[in-house]
């Protein structure tokens, strides 16, 4: 099966100042995004990548061009593919406006505590963004394993909420639930994707050697270190065949 490596984009002027971006133009890096998207790029440099999505958001694009100059680095060519499914919530006329403020809003309460029932004014539903976000994982990630082999590893660059709310399908956890994962900017999260069930390996790293996601040599396979579809009871021998890994 392939491995998914999500990937938020790195801090933006907005975020800095509480701004909600949602879909604006013109929301880049800021100095401190710039350097966390390069980190989280020299994280990605030691996993052979065999295709990387992106948000169409430019601060989302700017930390795919990061992930793909490391990977040239490495060696590889991997150019960013660009995926609109892959794009921030559409947060209506929320977007643009002090989070200060939006915390005043009697529709604030419900996004944080039953975003099921959340739909922002001209924009969209927290469920359909969910849906679509989701629909796009399972869909790429059945593309790249159909084209790549079971062993492909894959990077999708998108944002806060929309990881957030593929990390909670994952997880089996109800959208209004989702607020209880945390994503912060250049985090890493990795999910698998087997036939019977997802299988979340990380959430929200900013540190530690990703080198276990390559995929597994011929010797690691017959030695059982490669994932199936059931789950390993006790919790397993963990990946690679050396003497010592690191998750994330």
């Amino acid at each position: 099966m392939a491995t998914l490596i999500l990937v938020r984009h790195g801090r933006t002027t907005a975020n800095a100042a509480g701004i909600l971006a949602g879909r604006l133009p013109g929301v880049r890096l800021d100095d401190t995004g710039v350097a966390q998207a390069a980190r989280a790029a020299e994280r990605l440099a030691a996993v052979p990548l065999s295709v990387l999505v992106t948000s169409p958001q430019e601060r989302c694009r700017q930390t795919a061009k990061a992930i793909a100059g490391a990977q040239r680095e490495a060696g590889r060519q991997l150019r960013p593919v660009t995926d609109k499914a892959f794009a921030e919530c559409d947060y209506g006329d929320w977007q643009g406006r002090p989070l200060k403020d939006l915390a005043k809003e009697q529709l604030w309460r419900t996004v944080q505590t039953q975003p099921s029932a959340a739909a922002f004014p001209a924009g969209e539903s927290l469920v359909a963004m969910q849906q679509r976000a989701v629909a796009a994982v399972r869909r790429r990630d059945a593309l790249v394993e159909a084209e790549h082999g079971p062993g492909a590893v894959w990077v999708a660059v998108s944002h806060g909420d929309i990881i957030k709310s593929v990390l909670a399908d994952a997880l089996g956890l109800h959208l209004d639930l989702f607020q209880r994962v945390h994503v912060d900017p250049a985090s890493i999260s990795v999910i698998r994707y087997a036939p019977d069930r997802p299988f979340v390996l990380g959430t929200n790293t900013h540190a530690g050697d990703l080198g276990w996601l390559a995929p597994a040599t011929e010797e690691g396979a017959a030695a059982g270190h490669t994932s199936g579809s059931d789950a390993a009871v006790g919790g397993g021998a963990g990946p690679g065949t050396g003497p010592v890994e690191s998750a994330p």
